[in-house]
């Protein structure tokens, strides 16, 4: 599989939207998903709206719009993003069903065709496996064990802004940190 950086870049997002509505930001703007991820707002644009066409997410005109999943995280598959975004998971014409790129003297007895089949199928399992939520908590785990705030959940120039328990020593989050 080979992922565009396209495709890395809608994962992230994606990511940082599933993470920040689990911590009570539901509708993000495209300069703060630009900013978190250090991705150019013109590109980054182009990637949304395929992302919205595809059904992923939702868009909020306005002076307090942004970008929201279209649906919930755990009903969003990576493996679904992917095959979206990048097409087959494996580009080897003979592995697509129905395709006429098989180069095989013999398909049914190539092992490049057997071992190739292989390789997807274990691929797909992982991306079905794996839901946006299930990565979303994963992350925001790490994020929290490291007493640290996700850039796209942070309000920019606050004191502590990067951090969970903030600098005012309470040990508490902060609500204003986190939205």
């Amino acid at each position: 599989m080979n992922l565009s950086k396209r495709g890395e870049y809608a994962i992230r997002v994606l990511l940082d939207l599933a993470m920040a509505e689990k911590l009570g930001r539901t509708i993000v703007p495209v300069a703060s998903l630009a900013q978190a991820q250090g991705i150019p707002v013109a590109f980054l644009e182009q990637i949304l709206l395929s992302l919205r066409q595809g059904g992923f997410l939702a868009s909020t005109r306005g002076k307090h719009g942004g970008y929201s999943l279209a649906r919930s995280a755990a009903r969003i598959r990576l493996g679904d993003v992917l095959c979206y975004l990048e097409g087959p998971l494996v580009n080897v014409g003979c592995v697509q069903p129905g395709s006429e790129k098989c180069r095989c003297p013999d398909p049914k007895y190539c092992g490049l065709k057997i071992l190739m089949g292989e390789v997807e199928g274990a691929l797909a399992g992982v991306l079905e496996r794996h839901t946006l939520e299930s990565l979303a908590a994963l992350t925001l785990e790490r994020f929290v064990r490291d007493d640290l705030v996700p850039a796209v959940a942070r309000r920019a120039g606050e004191p502590g802004a990067d951090r969970i328990s903030g600098e005012k020593g309470t040990g508490q989050a902060e609500p204003e940190y986190l939205i």
